[in-house]
């Protein structure tokens, strides 16, 4: 009887395990348009001449066109800062040339004023600002945080639908959460426009994550 009785338990422990061991392991997806809510612009400017003291006026002239520029669309003087310049200079036969570079950077959440200056920066091509490459206006999504809770939640249901399906066809169902991951948000811009995480020259974003979550199986 105790052969028996030790045989019957130790195959029930096995049902037990291998039920145990049903699962299903699925992805979810969760992808939402945002809109950028920051938006810098950093503008690099120059002026060379054979004399430093004319370099470095055409610059301070360049300087009060772009700040007229900015306040002409209504920014507010704060959001255009100066943040660095240097001067360099090489001979060339006896004559020395100077040049003065100067950077500026303005930085707004005011993102559709910011998409107007953008259109009408060869205004200041026309007030007689040479704009070096690398000028350019960048708009960031800062509110990832915002969105985190509700994004993750979204992936998670995508989830247990994908494992209610695989279930469904494979005459089972489905259970609690065994262990989940959260993947990486990536923030690209929508339109296929170029940038780094989170950045490029547009303003509008997809917020982009995926979960994999293992589910039990009833």
């Amino acid at each position: 009887m105790g052969i028996v009785l030790g045989g019957y338990l130790l195959g029930d422990g096995l049902l037990r395990a291998k039920e145990a061991e049903r699962s299903v392991t699925v992805r979810g997806l969760a992808e939402r348009d945002v809109t950028a809510d920051l938006a810098t612009w950093t503008i690099s400017y120059s002026a060379s001449s054979a004399s430093l003291a004319e370099a470095q006026a055409k610059v301070r002239r360049d300087t009060a066109s772009i700040e007229a520029f900015f306040d002409d669309l209504g920014f507010p003087q704060k959001a255009l800062q100066p943040t660095g310049a240097n001067v360099s200079s090489y001979t060339n036969r006896g004559v020395t040339t100077y040049t003065v570079r100067q950077r500026l950077a303005l930085r707004t959440d005011d993102i559709e004023r910011a998409q107007r200056a953008v259109a009408r920066q060869f205004d200041l091509v026309g007030r007689g600002v040479f704009l070096e490459e690398g000028s350019g206006m960048s708009y960031t999504f800062t509110r990832l945080n915002d969105i985190k809770p509700e994004m993750v939640a979204q992936a998670t249901r995508d989830a247990r639908a994908s494992a209610q399906q695989f279930a469904e066809d494979s005459g089972a169902g489905v259970g609690a959460i065994k262990n989940a991951t959260q993947g990486y948000f990536s923030i690209e811009a929508r339109d296929g426009d170029s940038g780094g995480w989170g950045k490029s020259d547009s303003p509008y974003k997809k917020v982009r994550v995926v979960t994999t979550v293992n589910f039990s199986l009833d």
